[in-house]
């Protein structure tokens, strides 16, 4: 079987709701990863693969041992990995470019496969709307804010990060549906963008919903979450396409 495939996904939010159902989501992400593993060549993982992380000097936040073990293992094997800082774990640094050969990607990134032009991006923080956390994202990337939670103690600094975290969509099992395309921010924003320059391949995550929309000549795709769709793209040279693992009724 020919390795030259791209894969993306994003969303898995592991940490939440509890131990047990992120520890099950975890293992069902790593049976993904070998499934894959014989067709890929690339896969991008964009955001919100943790509900909470930050790098200490010597500290990372313990569990998700088996995830990281596989990351490593594709890496080792020649496949080349990526991950996007979504707003959930945007306090990634250097640990897992050092210790697992990921690439860190801060915001966008656009990419050329085999003639295709890829904009791709978490999602966060784009569009019109939602002013209030376009502040919070500039804070919570500063220098001086990175800076000040490290001097808190890891296990006080985790309780803070969980009881934000309760707030969240995905803590409470919201399952997002699609309701109206004029509601869909991320389409606006790439209607936007491709007045500018052309991709052929818009990808996202951060809504949670699996889309995959035309748009002219371009095609719009977000990849979902991995609580209720179990959602990913699969680029295979000349399409682009959603697919589900493991599909399930929540």
């Amino acid at each position: 079987m020919s390795a030259n495939k791209i894969f993306f996904a994003s969303d898995f939010h592991f940490g939440v709701p509890d131990h047990r159902a992120s520890r099950e989501r975890e293992d069902r992400v790593v049976r993904w990863l070998e499934q894959i593993r014989h067709e890929a060549s690339e896969i991008y993982l964009i955001g919100d693969i943790f509900d909470f992380w930050f790098e200490y000097g010597a500290v990372i936040p313990k569990g998700f041992i088996r995830f990281q073990g596989k990351i490593a293992e594709l890496v080792d094997s020649g496949i080349k990995i990526y991950f996007f800082k979504g707003n959930h774990d945007m306090w990634m640094f250097d640990y897992f470019k050092k210790e697992l050969g990921v690439q860190i990607i801060s915001d966008e990134l656009i990419l050329e496969r085999n003639g295709k032009r890829f904009f791709l991006h978490h999602g966060d923080g784009l569009g019109p709307s939602d002013a209030k956390y376009k502040i919070l994202k500039k804070i919570f990337r500063s220098n001086f804010c990175q800076w000040f939670f490290a001097r808190i103690h890891p296990n006080l600094g985790v309780q803070i990060a969980r009881k934000w975290s309760m707030q969240s969509r995905i803590q409470n099992n919201k399952k997002e549906e699609f309701t109206d395309i004029a509601k869909e921010w991320l389409v606006s924003y790439s209607k936007e963008l491709l007045l500018q320059e052309h991709f052929d391949f818009l990808i996202f995550g951060h809504r949670h919903l699996p889309l995959e929309i035309q748009l002219g000549s371009s095609k719009y795709i977000n990849l979902g979450e991995w609580i209720n769709f179990n959602s990913y793209a699969v680029f295979d040279g000349e399409k682009l396409e959603l697919r589900y693992f493991e599909k399930h009724s929540s």
